[in-house]
């Protein structure tokens, strides 16, 4: 019997339910997904509190790899045995699953070289670090970037990335072991949020100038910073709030701070064009397979341990990428 993981209400992760499944056949444009490993991602959380509304009961996780074992009729990117990654929102959600229909539009087949294991830590975070790199901004060799929670997931992929694009990381972390890490994947140098002045060190840092762009996961927290942080003219991504959302403000602000631009980009809208989606999906998978960005994978998690491995996440106990292995 195939297993997954729902809930019932929104709450803590006490609200998480490891039970049975009846997946049943696929129909018309669907396969039935075998997976391999399932990758645990802060979205899961925003489902799971109702900060990202699902109708419930739901499933949960949008991110996994697996084997394909049926396909229904119209099917045509897939096959029986290929084996594959997704990442989604709305319409993948359910991936905290052993088993599973799923849609076969969002799915990307793996080349040999990817392992189940490492696309489920990486498809999200990587398309994400894909766009970023190649699509929100037309960086150059010598731009900077400040990358809060650096030594996170998609942290340590941008971190790479950057890199190899000539570019100057500046990353905020939590402790003296996560900059050792974040300074081990490229960050040209590390701002520990919890003793130091982020801005002003990052006006330090660069001549007064400030960065070209500001990559902010956290929200709430690190806002105002980043607003300090982005040079005149300057880009400030908002990616996500892992400390509550950013309040409301008025744009007069922006005057005020240099005039940068802001953007709260969405995966799902740098994937929409399946022709786009494959052009960062091989990009990726390049850098992955030549070795030239590393896929660390810190936490590995049974499927029924779900709750677990949400308090973990959310406790910034964790390094890198997560994963439930099946």
């Amino acid at each position: 019997m195939s297993k997954a993981v729902r809930f019932y209400e929104t709450g803590g992760p006490e609200v998480l339910r490891y039970e049975s499944a009846d997946v049943g056949e696929p129909g018309p444009g669907q396969v039935r997904l075998r997976h391999v490993a399932v990758g645990l991602n802060f979205a899961d959380i925003y489902f799971r509190t109702g900060q990202y509304p699902a109708p419930l009961p739901s499933g949960i996780g949008n991110e996994a790899a697996g084997i394909v074992e049926a396909v229904g009729p119209d099917v045509t990117n897939v096959a029986i045995g290929d084996r594959v990654t997704y990442t989604g929102a709305y319409n993948t959600l359910g991936a905290y699953s052993t088993e599973r229909l799923i849609s076969a539009a969002p799915l990307i087949r793996l080349p040999d070289a990817i392992s189940c294991e490492t696309a489920a830590a990486m498809t999200m975070r990587g398309l994400t670090s894909a766009y970023l790199m190649r699509r929100i901004y037309d960086f150059k060799p010598g731009d900077s970037v400040l990358l809060h929670a650096a030594a996170g997931g998609v942290g340590l992929i941008v971190s790479q990335w950057a890199k190899l694009q000539g570019l100057t990381v500046i990353g905020t972390v939590s402790s003296d072991a996560k900059a050792e890490v974040a300074r081990a994947h490229g960050c040209e140098y590390t701002i520990n949020y919890a003793s130091e002045d982020v801005a002003k060190r990052v006006r330090e840092l660069t001549g007064g100038v400030g960065v070209n762009v500001v990559i902010d996961s956290v929200g709430k927290a690190t806002f105002e910073a980043s607003l300090d942080s982005v040079k005149r003219r300057g880009l400030l991504v908002c990616l996500g709030t892992t400390s509550g959302p950013i309040p409301p403000f008025s744009p007069h602000v922006l005057g005020l701070k240099g005039s940068p631009y802001l953007t709260r980009p969405a995966l799902a809208d740098y994937i929409a064009d399946p022709a786009e989606k494959d052009e960062l999906a091989a990009e990726l998978f390049g850098h992955v397979a030549a070795g030239r960005i590393r896929i660390e994978i810190n936490q590995r998690y049974a499927l029924e341990d779900a709750a677990q491995a949400h308090r973990d996440l959310e406790s910034r106990k964790t390094t890198g990428s997560s994963v439930f292995v099946i």
